[in-house]
């Protein structure tokens, strides 16, 4: 073997096990970006508008995405340079987080929806009750 190939494959090794290391700090990244249980758990809210408009900026994901799409990116060249001995452990945390960061964003969505509801339900609910009360009276 000559010097020029062990010198190519001694700068392959390294670069793939920069590129897995790439990944990894990515994923910790991402998963250090989303928010933590306690965020979505706990609220100071008086009121149940409080309590969604609290839940939907506990649920931002902050640079979450980002890290994962440059997770993915390095993931993908070194697995289609084949860099990788065994890739699956991050193939699974890829997919895991992508789920969890998925999840999240639906919640976002949908505690953005009830944000807009609430209080368009609260004042038909108040208008309903205030009609009954003004034909109770009118009974009278």
């Amino acid at each position: 073997m000559s010097q020029a190939t062990f010198d190519d494959d001694e700068l392959f090794g390294e670069a793939a096990a920069e590129t897995r290391e790439d990944v990894e700090q990515h994923l910790s990244a991402a998963r250090g970006a989303l928010p933590t249980a306690d965020d979505i758990w706990e609220t100071d809210a008086d009121n149940v508008l409080g309590v969604l408009n609290g839940l939907k900026s506990a649920l931002d994901v902050g640079e979450a995405p980002e890290h994962l799409r440059q997770a993915k990116k390095w993931y993908t060249l070194g697995e289609r340079a084949d860099a990788f001995e065994d890739a699956e452990d991050l193939e699974a945390d890829i997919e895991a987080v992508e789920e969890l960061l998925e999840t999240i964003e639906a919640a976002h969505d949908d505690v953005g929806e009830l944000t807009g509801t609430v209080p368009q339900l609260r004042s038909s609910l108040q208008d309903a009750h205030d009609d009954a009360d003004g034909d109770a009276s009118d009974d009278d």
